[in-house]
């Protein structure tokens, strides 16, 4: 095991960042739903820092002190054990139900999220399989298991996650080598498969017409989009200051999971927006040199994915919230409440350290 003062410090330093940045944007945003639901204005920031950042930082250690070829030997049972959890839900009496999707188990004191496990075990599975030898000969393979997945995510329904995961399997099968036709004919596939899913589903026509017309019943199915450009405008250049903001009193939806973006522009305004882009940015092309520096070909690709998941995750998150993409319920990494995301983040995290300092 080589020296801990190999390790990238500047990526480390980014990553605390965005780590602090998330509890104090949660903090803040939290504190009126806290009050009214709990009787206590950081109940929410509490439950995110016991069942998301401490597991995540335990996740996190193990990753990070693991061999790495240990972690490429066990890639496989990790993915077969996350699908099988991922079919919990669907089966059992221990799934539990939000806004009509299945994708939560239920372990009495807290809940958590399969999928959002999926996506780093995925990483790792599809890092070591596809690198083990020549990637052309896996094309029907691949289409298979992403087929299961994706069987999976829409029976739960959880579209949002499966649109992240299929374009992070999509890059690792890219990057490995693999002919571009066989790439062409998935992502033709893919968004054929896409346009069926948003036709036969009046919800997800609903949030296309609403992303096609901001406008389009703003009382309504438009509400959500209309009240986050409206938080997100109230911040001017400079926000209206901590704590200060005016939507999180239940006039905007979802403020302290994919909307907490827009209230924490509204906080810091334009220049905080930008400063916490910026650190989301900064970590990402961390994550890209720490993958041209290493000499292993699967570390290479955990380091690419894992640093695509987090920059392409954050970048959806966004432009939904500002009218650029579609709304698609998904967290913004390390700052959205949700322990699962947070925890499977930080072990992404770990594993990401362990590989920066074996470069």
């Amino acid at each position: 095991m080589k020296n801990l003062k190999n390790t990238d410090l500047i990526l480390a330093l980014t990553s605390f960042a965005l780590i602090l940045l998330g509890s104090v944007i949660l903090a803040s945003t939290s504190a009126v739903f806290s009050m009214e639901k709990f009787g206590d204005q950081n109940y929410l920031l509490k439950h995110q820092l016991l069942f998301g950042l401490l597991p995540g930082l335990v996740l996190g250690a193990i990753g990070f002190l693991l061999p790495l070829s240990v972690i490429k030997r066990f890639s496989l049972l990790v993915f077969v054990l996350t699908l099988i959890m991922l079919c919990l839900p669907l089966i059992s009496k221990i799934g539990l139900k939000f806004f009509s999707a299945a994708s939560w188990i239920n372990l009495g004191i807290a809940s958590f999220q399969p999928s959002e496990f999926l996506k780093l075990s995925l990483i790792l599975y599809l890092a070591a399989w596809l690198t083990k030898d020549e990637a052309a000969r896996h094309f029907l393979p691949f289409l298979i298991i992403i087929g299961i997945v994706s069987v999976l995510l829409i029976l739960q329904p959880d579209i949002g996650t499966l649109v992240i995961i299929a374009l992070i399997a999509l890059v690792i099968f890219f990057v490995v080598g693999t002919p571009l036709w066989q790439n062409f004919l998935i992502w033709a596939g893919g968004m054929i498969a896409m346009a069926a899913l948003i036709k036969f589903a009046p919800y997800r026509m609903n949030r296309w017409q609403v992303f096609i017309n901001p406008n389009f019943d703003p009382m309504g199915i438009g509400y959500q989009m209309k009240q986050s450009l409206i938080t997100i405008g109230s911040g001017g250049l400079s926000g209206l200051g901590f704590g200060m903001s005016r939507q999180r009193f239940n006039f905007l939806p979802a403020t302290i999971g994919d909307a907490i973006f827009s209230i924490f522009a509204e906080e810091a305004g334009l220049l905080g927006a930008m400063m916490l882009l910026a650190v989301i940015l900064f970590f990402v092309w961390q994550s890209i040199k720490v993958a041209r520096a290493s000499k292993d070909k699967f570390s290479q690709v955990v380091a690419l994915a894992i640093g695509f998941w987090i920059g392409f995750q954050s970048l959806v998150n966004i432009c939904s919230m500002i009218g650029i993409f579609p709304l698609t319920g998904l967290p913004l990494p390390f700052i959205s409440y949700g322990g699962s995301h947070l925890t499977s983040e930080l072990a992404a995290l770990g594993i990401l350290l362990n590989i920066s300092r074996q470069s």
